[in-house]
């Protein structure tokens, strides 16, 4: 999972630096939590990079993996723990992969309009 992140991250973030999160609320999303494994990977590198505060929030999670992050990180907000829980997946009409090259473009364009934003 940490070899996957850093992948990601050389990926999307391209040549453009690292923002820092050193002494801030750093606000992880994800479309859900089943086991967790991602989630506290990214949450275990950004307490590495000193982030005051973390804070975990999904849609949908296993009732388990939300109470267990509740000791792992900030704030935990999970907005419906389904009982029985089996897959992230079975709680969306549509549940289709995001592929690398959609997230790139979603990046690019984003910081093409923060740089307009600041002209």
């Amino acid at each position: 999972e940490e070899r996957e992140l850093e992948r990601r991250e050389r990926e999307y973030r391209g040549q453009r630096p690292a923002a820092s999160v050193r002494g801030r609320t750093a606000i992880v999303v994800d479309d859900g939590l089943a086991t967790g494994s991602s989630m506290r990977v990214a949450a275990k590198a950004l307490r590495k990079e000193a982030a005051a505060e973390i804070v975990v929030a999904v849609p949908v999670a296993s009732p388990s993996t939300c109470s267990a992050f509740e000791l792992e990180v900030d704030k935990v907000v999970c907005a419906t723990t389904p009982e029985p829980f089996s897959a992230v997946g079975q709680w969306y009409r549509n549940f289709s992969q995001t592929t690398d090259e959609e997230v790139r473009d979603l990046l690019a364009r984003s910081a093409s309009a923060s740089v307009l934003r600041a002209a």
